[in-house]
């Protein structure tokens, strides 16, 4: 049985991971007894914590909307996760980088000086980001997502513009950029919006009721959208070939594609593009043979592309 100290901090984690907490559930995760968990639960309310008794067939317990926790109850996991999430704030695309910074001093100050030592050993550099969402814009667009509101906006760089109307359906990030995934009301369509770009203006607007999302998912939709797919998460144009490359020199540019060694000095891959142009330049990248094995429609494309090339090429004099 883990220490009196130790057992009071799972517990309070447990509590603050859902809503109710059967008191059998809880001194099965403890491996202690009901009445050890009960004990415990009147010690944590001496501290100051307002948990409540859950009537029912099995009883339980649940921690208060707002109570306060301090930060000296983080384990060693969470202060781990506190430091590395922190320090991470500028890849995240959100420009909280000085907010991040101050919340972790904050937080360092008043951890035990074992735990504060262990966080302190977490250092390295985050490059962040050039598209950076103003926090403000982040917590608009989220809003009016979660309450179904229509969204007025300005974007891009003409800000003269007439507003946008939107019926916000989710809010994605990928990549360190943060997208909205919304029913555009004057073009009766999806569209897919970057905050980095956007304007809101308040308040918002009236309440909607949300639609079906191509797809099925707002996730899907985006990456569909971003391959240049309007039929699903799959790339247009998918093509197979054989380079003369080592597996190892391809594989860090594979992507979503399928590697397959051939030789110590060739591989099949097979890959996606938004074109069968865009598959040729993916190739042509490696300055290595390479052999173009399927499909037809990829095959046909090719005199094409040599004509156009020949075409771009003027040698000297003209």
């Amino acid at each position: 049985m883990p220490g009196t100290s130790a057992r009071m901090l799972a517990l309070l984690s447990l509590l603050q991971s859902r809503r109710d907490w059967p008191g059998q559930v809880l001194a099965e995760r403890l491996d202690v007894t009901v009445r050890t968990v009960r004990r415990d639960v009147d010690r944590l309310r001496e501290l100051g914590y307002t948990i409540a008794a859950v009537k029912g067939p099995d009883g339980g317990y649940r921690l208060a909307a707002g109570t306060d926790l301090p930060p000296l109850l983080f384990d060693d996991e969470q202060a781990v996760a506190i430091a590395v999430a922190l320090q991470s704030a500028p890849s995240s695309g959100v420009a909280l980088d000085e907010a991040a910074a101050r919340a972790l001093t904050t937080v360092k100050q008043v951890m035990p000086s074992r735990l504060r030592h262990r966080v302190e050993g977490i250092q390295f550099t985050d490059a962040g980001t050039s598209a950076r969402v103003d926090p403000v814009v982040l917590e608009a667009v989220s809003t009016a997502a979660r309450d179904q509101r229509i969204l007025r906006f300005s974007y891009g760089e003409d800000w003269a513009l007439p507003p946008k109307r939107v019926e916000p359906h989710a809010v994605i990030a990928r990549r360190s950029r943060w997208y909205l995934v919304a029913w555009d009301l004057d073009k009766a369509d999806w569209r897919i919006y970057r905050l980095d770009r956007m304007g809101p203006k308040s308040p918002a607007g009236a309440r909607f009721v949300p639609r079906p999302i191509p797809g099925g998912s707002a996730g899907s939709f985006l990456s569909a959208r971003l391959k240049g797919s309007e039929d699903g998460d799959a790339w247009p144009c998918r093509g197979e070939l054989l380079i003369e490359l080592p597996a190892s020199a391809v594989a860090p540019w594979i992507g979503d594609g399928d590697l397959e060694e051939v030789s110590a000095a060739s591989c099949r891959v097979r890959v996606g593009s938004w074109s069968w142009a865009g598959l040729l330049s993916w190739a042509v990248r490696f300055d290595a043979p390479f052999t173009v094995l399927g499909p037809e429609a990829f095959t046909a494309s090719l005199p094409g592309f040599a004509d156009r090339i020949s075409a771009a090429y003027r040698g000297p004099g003209g």
